[in-house]
């Protein structure tokens, strides 16, 4: 099985933009912690970060016609406009599956992208969570 998952606006700087709020975990120690944990379920992985919706639109696209078998995603800065994300994930066969390193409902926030796709709120360990309930449901 093949997964793409797609971090959203400003996560590149995870670890260093507000550790108080989404903690000291950096983008490289999360990559590295998903791909071991990709490595041990048997299945492959892709990530992309990107600052632009449009170019995340295009990744799932090019995802969908490359056959991936599941999207996970953390919409970040698209969260509350991110209106052609939303448009795409409704429209690609292959599930999808939100993240949030916080509580997003806490916060005030609500996702335009949460009606395509299924969210929570549990910190770095929402990526892990993610990919294993992807491969469960697919395998």
């Amino acid at each position: 099985m093949k997964f793409l998952l797609l971090q959203g606006a400003n996560m590149e700087a995870l670890g260093r933009r507000q550790p108080g709020l989404y903690g000291t975990t950096t983008a490289r120690q999360l990559d590295t912690l998903l791909r071991r944990q990709a490595r041990r379920l048997g299945v492959i992985l892709d990530i992309l970060y990107t600052n632009c919706e449009g170019e995340a639109v295009s990744a799932i696209y090019r995802a969908e016609c490359g056959g991936v078998d599941g999207v996970l995603f953390n919409p970040a800065g698209f969260l509350q406009a991110g209106h052609a994300l939303a448009d795409c994930l409704r429209s690609i066969k292959a599930p999808a599956i939100e993240i949030h390193v916080t509580n997003i409902e806490k916060r005030g926030r609500r996702s335009v992208t949460a009606l395509a796709a299924v969210g929570a709120g549990f910190g770095v360990d929402s990526y892990r969570l993610a990919l294993d309930a992807l491969v469960a449901g697919l395998g």
